[in-house]
Protein backbone atom coordinates (compact mmCIF):
# COMPACT_ATOMS: atom_id res chain seq x y z
CA UNK A 1 0.00 0.00 0.00
CA UNK A 2 1.04 3.34 -0.82
CA UNK A 3 1.99 5.30 2.54
CA UNK A 4 0.54 9.31 2.09
CA UNK A 5 3.17 11.70 2.65
CA UNK A 6 3.30 14.02 5.79
CA UNK A 7 2.80 17.41 2.88
CA UNK A 8 -0.73 16.03 2.18
CA UNK A 9 -1.74 15.21 5.95
CA UNK A 10 -5.31 16.29 6.40
CA UNK A 11 -6.15 19.42 7.91
CA UNK A 12 -8.27 19.88 11.10
CA UNK A 13 -10.25 22.42 9.73
CA UNK A 14 -12.45 23.53 6.74
CA UNK A 15 -11.65 27.13 5.87
CA UNK A 16 -13.98 29.78 6.59
CA UNK A 17 -16.18 31.36 4.04
CA UNK A 18 -14.34 34.57 2.72
CA UNK A 19 -14.72 38.05 4.14
CA UNK A 20 -15.62 40.04 1.66
CA UNK A 21 -18.62 38.23 1.55
CA UNK A 22 -20.24 38.35 4.93
CA UNK A 23 -19.30 42.18 4.06
CA UNK A 24 -21.36 42.61 0.52
CA UNK A 25 -24.12 40.94 2.74
CA UNK A 26 -24.24 43.53 4.97
CA UNK A 27 -23.67 46.07 2.81
CA UNK A 28 -26.46 44.50 0.62
CA UNK A 29 -28.97 44.65 3.69
CA UNK A 30 -28.28 47.97 4.75
CA UNK A 31 -28.85 49.27 1.13
CA UNK A 32 -32.25 47.77 1.39
CA UNK A 33 -33.58 48.94 4.41
CA UNK A 34 -32.74 52.84 2.97
CA UNK A 35 -34.46 52.13 -0.20
CA UNK A 36 -37.59 50.74 0.94
CA UNK A 37 -39.60 52.75 3.61
CA UNK A 38 -42.97 51.40 3.75
CA UNK A 39 -45.80 52.99 5.00
CA UNK A 40 -48.39 52.06 7.65
CA UNK A 41 -51.83 53.34 7.73
CA UNK A 42 -52.93 54.12 11.34
CA UNK A 43 -56.99 54.62 10.20
CA UNK A 44 -59.58 53.34 7.85
CA UNK A 45 -59.49 55.63 4.77
CA UNK A 46 -61.78 58.04 4.65
CA UNK A 47 -64.45 59.59 2.23
CA UNK A 48 -62.89 62.80 -0.13
CA UNK A 49 -64.67 65.20 2.04
CA UNK A 50 -63.38 64.21 5.35
CA UNK A 51 -59.43 64.44 6.21
CA UNK A 52 -57.27 62.36 5.13
CA UNK A 53 -55.79 59.69 7.85
CA UNK A 54 -52.86 59.89 9.26
CA UNK A 55 -49.95 58.01 8.68
CA UNK A 56 -46.78 56.79 10.11
CA UNK A 57 -43.55 55.59 8.09
CA UNK A 58 -42.11 52.64 9.09
CA UNK A 59 -38.74 54.99 10.43
CA UNK A 60 -41.16 57.41 12.85
CA UNK A 61 -42.29 53.57 14.39
CA UNK A 62 -38.85 52.52 15.03
CA UNK A 63 -38.14 56.32 16.30
CA UNK A 64 -41.18 55.31 18.74
CA UNK A 65 -39.64 52.41 20.11
CA UNK A 66 -36.42 54.45 21.12
CA UNK A 67 -33.64 52.84 22.22
CA UNK A 68 -34.62 49.45 22.45
CA UNK A 69 -36.86 49.89 19.11
CA UNK A 70 -33.93 50.51 17.31
CA UNK A 71 -31.64 47.99 19.28
CA UNK A 72 -33.84 45.25 17.93
CA UNK A 73 -33.89 46.55 14.43
CA UNK A 74 -30.13 46.65 14.63
CA UNK A 75 -30.50 42.95 15.49
CA UNK A 76 -32.64 42.24 13.30
CA UNK A 77 -30.49 43.37 10.59
CA UNK A 78 -27.39 40.88 12.08
CA UNK A 79 -29.61 37.93 11.85
CA UNK A 80 -30.59 38.63 8.65
CA UNK A 81 -27.15 38.97 7.46
CA UNK A 82 -26.18 35.21 9.74
CA UNK A 83 -29.34 33.64 7.66
CA UNK A 84 -28.39 34.70 4.49
CA UNK A 85 -24.61 33.76 4.28
CA UNK A 86 -25.65 30.08 6.22
CA UNK A 87 -27.98 29.74 3.29
CA UNK A 88 -24.81 29.94 0.82
CA UNK A 89 -22.84 28.02 3.06
CA UNK A 90 -25.62 25.23 3.74
CA UNK A 91 -25.13 23.88 0.00
CA UNK A 92 -24.79 20.22 -0.96
CA UNK A 93 -21.70 21.61 -3.16
CA UNK A 94 -20.22 22.77 -0.08
CA UNK A 95 -20.18 19.83 1.97
CA UNK A 96 -19.66 16.87 -1.11
CA UNK A 97 -19.39 18.17 -4.53
CA UNK A 98 -20.79 16.57 -7.28
CA UNK A 99 -18.52 13.52 -8.47
CA UNK A 100 -15.87 13.77 -6.06
CA UNK A 101 -16.83 10.53 -4.19
CA UNK A 102 -17.06 8.59 -6.92
CA UNK A 103 -13.47 9.99 -8.00
CA UNK A 104 -12.34 9.18 -4.33
CA UNK A 105 -13.83 4.94 -4.33
CA UNK A 106 -12.04 4.48 -7.63
CA UNK A 107 -8.43 5.81 -6.59
CA UNK A 108 -8.81 4.28 -3.00
CA UNK A 109 -10.03 1.20 -4.30
CA UNK A 110 -7.05 0.98 -6.16
CA UNK A 111 -4.75 1.51 -3.56
CA UNK A 112 -3.53 4.83 -4.85
CA UNK A 113 -4.25 6.68 -1.25
CA UNK A 114 -1.84 9.61 -2.30
CA UNK A 115 -3.84 10.47 -5.30
CA UNK A 116 -6.48 10.69 -3.21
CA UNK A 117 -5.37 12.73 -0.58
CA UNK A 118 -3.94 14.80 -2.98
CA UNK A 119 -7.40 14.86 -5.03
CA UNK A 120 -9.07 15.86 -1.28
CA UNK A 121 -7.03 18.71 -0.91
CA UNK A 122 -8.11 20.72 -4.14
CA UNK A 123 -11.72 20.23 -2.88
CA UNK A 124 -12.41 22.30 0.53
CA UNK A 125 -15.18 20.71 1.10
CA UNK A 126 -16.68 18.53 4.62
CA UNK A 127 -16.26 15.35 2.20
CA UNK A 128 -12.67 15.74 1.53
CA UNK A 129 -11.84 16.73 5.17
CA UNK A 130 -13.24 12.89 5.88
CA UNK A 131 -11.89 11.65 3.34
CA UNK A 132 -8.51 13.21 4.66
CA UNK A 133 -8.87 11.72 8.50
CA UNK A 134 -9.97 8.09 7.16
CA UNK A 135 -6.92 7.71 4.83
CA UNK A 136 -4.49 9.28 7.86
CA UNK A 137 -6.26 6.01 9.54
CA UNK A 138 -5.94 3.42 6.73
CA UNK A 139 -3.44 1.48 7.83
CA UNK A 140 -5.10 0.40 10.95
CA UNK A 141 -8.19 -1.04 9.57
CA UNK A 142 -11.63 0.16 8.48
CA UNK A 143 -12.51 0.10 12.10
CA UNK A 144 -10.21 2.84 12.45
CA UNK A 145 -11.34 4.87 9.30
CA UNK A 146 -14.94 5.18 10.00
CA UNK A 147 -14.37 5.85 13.86
CA UNK A 148 -11.95 8.91 11.93
CA UNK A 149 -14.10 10.28 9.75
CA UNK A 150 -17.14 10.02 12.59
CA UNK A 151 -15.09 12.26 14.77
CA UNK A 152 -14.35 14.75 12.07
CA UNK A 153 -17.88 14.52 10.91
CA UNK A 154 -19.00 15.47 14.94
CA UNK A 155 -16.50 18.19 15.03
CA UNK A 156 -17.47 20.30 12.08
CA UNK A 157 -21.38 19.62 12.20
CA UNK A 158 -20.90 20.98 16.06
CA UNK A 159 -18.95 24.11 14.79
CA UNK A 160 -21.48 24.85 12.20
CA UNK A 161 -24.53 24.38 14.85
CA UNK A 162 -22.55 27.22 16.70
CA UNK A 163 -23.11 29.66 13.82
CA UNK A 164 -26.69 28.68 13.22
CA UNK A 165 -27.83 28.67 16.99
CA UNK A 166 -27.15 32.45 16.61
CA UNK A 167 -30.15 32.83 14.96
CA UNK A 168 -31.67 31.26 18.27
CA UNK A 169 -29.86 33.41 20.56
CA UNK A 170 -30.98 36.33 18.52
CA UNK A 171 -34.59 35.40 18.86
CA UNK A 172 -34.36 35.04 22.64
CA UNK A 173 -32.41 38.34 22.60
CA UNK A 174 -35.25 40.08 20.28
CA UNK A 175 -37.99 38.68 22.66
CA UNK A 176 -36.35 39.92 25.82
CA UNK A 177 -35.60 43.35 23.94
CA UNK A 178 -39.09 43.83 23.60
CA UNK A 179 -40.36 42.44 26.98
CA UNK A 180 -38.36 45.19 28.47
CA UNK A 181 -39.73 47.98 26.12
CA UNK A 182 -43.04 46.90 27.28
CA UNK A 183 -42.25 46.66 30.36
CA UNK A 184 -40.55 50.36 30.24
CA UNK A 185 -43.31 51.54 28.88
CA UNK A 186 -45.49 50.62 30.98
CA UNK A 187 -43.72 51.99 33.96
CA UNK A 188 -43.81 55.51 31.92
CA UNK A 189 -47.32 55.40 32.11
CA UNK A 190 -48.20 54.99 35.32
CA UNK A 191 -45.58 57.55 36.31
CA UNK A 192 -48.25 59.82 34.79
CA UNK A 193 -51.03 58.58 36.52
CA UNK A 194 -49.11 59.00 39.61
CA UNK A 195 -48.05 62.44 39.58
CA UNK A 196 -51.37 63.28 38.30
CA UNK A 197 -52.88 61.59 41.08
CA UNK A 198 -54.97 59.45 39.56
CA UNK A 199 -56.99 62.36 37.60
CA UNK A 200 -55.56 61.38 34.20
CA UNK A 201 -57.25 60.94 30.74
CA UNK A 202 -56.50 58.27 27.98
CA UNK A 203 -54.24 60.34 25.88
CA UNK A 204 -52.27 60.98 28.92
CA UNK A 205 -51.20 57.74 28.84
CA UNK A 206 -50.76 56.80 25.53
CA UNK A 207 -47.02 57.42 24.84
CA UNK A 208 -45.92 55.27 27.25
CA UNK A 209 -49.02 52.30 26.04
CA UNK A 210 -47.23 53.22 22.37
CA UNK A 211 -43.88 52.56 23.16
CA UNK A 212 -44.97 49.19 25.06
CA UNK A 213 -47.16 47.71 22.44
CA UNK A 214 -44.32 48.94 19.74
CA UNK A 215 -41.44 47.12 21.40
CA UNK A 216 -43.47 44.26 21.96
CA UNK A 217 -44.57 43.72 18.28
CA UNK A 218 -40.88 44.77 17.10
CA UNK A 219 -39.65 42.12 19.16
CA UNK A 220 -41.64 39.74 17.82
CA UNK A 221 -41.54 40.51 14.46
CA UNK A 222 -37.83 39.50 14.48
CA UNK A 223 -38.26 36.31 17.36
CA UNK A 224 -40.63 34.20 15.16
CA UNK A 225 -38.73 34.20 11.61
CA UNK A 226 -35.27 33.90 13.48
CA UNK A 227 -36.33 30.69 15.10
CA UNK A 228 -38.25 29.58 11.84
CA UNK A 229 -34.94 29.35 10.17
CA UNK A 230 -33.02 28.82 12.71
CA UNK A 231 -35.21 25.52 12.68
CA UNK A 232 -34.54 25.23 8.85
CA UNK A 233 -30.86 25.47 8.57
CA UNK A 234 -30.82 22.98 11.25
CA UNK A 235 -32.43 20.36 9.83
CA UNK A 236 -30.34 21.69 6.68
CA UNK A 237 -27.08 20.64 8.47
CA UNK A 238 -27.79 17.46 9.77
CA UNK A 239 -29.33 16.41 6.41
CA UNK A 240 -26.08 17.59 4.87
CA UNK A 241 -23.48 16.25 7.12
CA UNK A 242 -25.68 13.04 7.06
CA UNK A 243 -25.52 12.64 3.04
CA UNK A 244 -21.56 13.54 3.16
CA UNK A 245 -20.78 10.73 5.85
CA UNK A 246 -22.27 8.57 3.64
CA UNK A 247 -20.73 9.46 0.36
CA UNK A 248 -17.58 9.41 2.85
CA UNK A 249 -18.22 5.61 3.21
CA UNK A 250 -18.95 5.39 -0.60
CA UNK A 251 -15.47 7.05 -0.86
CA UNK A 252 -14.08 3.75 1.44
CA UNK A 253 -16.39 1.01 -0.07
CA UNK A 254 -13.71 -0.54 -2.21
CA UNK A 255 -11.14 -0.72 0.52
CA UNK A 256 -13.74 -2.01 2.77
CA UNK A 257 -14.55 -5.15 0.73
CA UNK A 258 -11.19 -5.74 -0.22
CA UNK A 259 -10.12 -5.81 3.69
CA UNK A 260 -13.28 -8.50 4.43
CA UNK A 261 -12.05 -10.50 1.05
CA UNK A 262 -8.34 -10.62 2.26
CA UNK A 263 -9.96 -11.33 6.08
CA UNK A 264 -12.27 -14.64 4.30
CA UNK A 265 -9.09 -15.72 2.19
CA UNK A 266 -7.14 -16.00 5.04
CA UNK A 267 -9.72 -17.42 7.42
CA UNK A 268 -10.29 -20.14 4.52
CA UNK A 269 -6.47 -20.55 4.23
CA UNK A 270 -6.10 -21.61 7.94
CA UNK A 271 -8.90 -23.39 8.03
CA UNK A 272 -7.51 -25.71 5.07
CA UNK A 273 -3.94 -25.50 7.00
CA UNK A 274 -5.40 -27.18 9.89
CA UNK A 275 -7.73 -29.82 8.09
Amino acid sequence: MNEIPVSLAPDATIPPAPRWRRVVLYLAFSATILAIRPTMVLAQEQPPSQPRAEQTSLLELFKAGGLIGYTIVGISCVAFAIALELSFSLRRSAFAPRGLAEQLHEQIAGGRYSDASQLSLQHRCLLSALVRAGLQEINLGYSAVEKAMEETAQYHGAKLYRRIELLSVTASLATMLGLLGTVVGLIRAFKRVAEAGGMVQASDLATGIYQALVTTVEGLLVAIPCLALFALLRNRLDQLVAETMLAAEYAFAGFKRSRLRRRAEAARSAAASGS
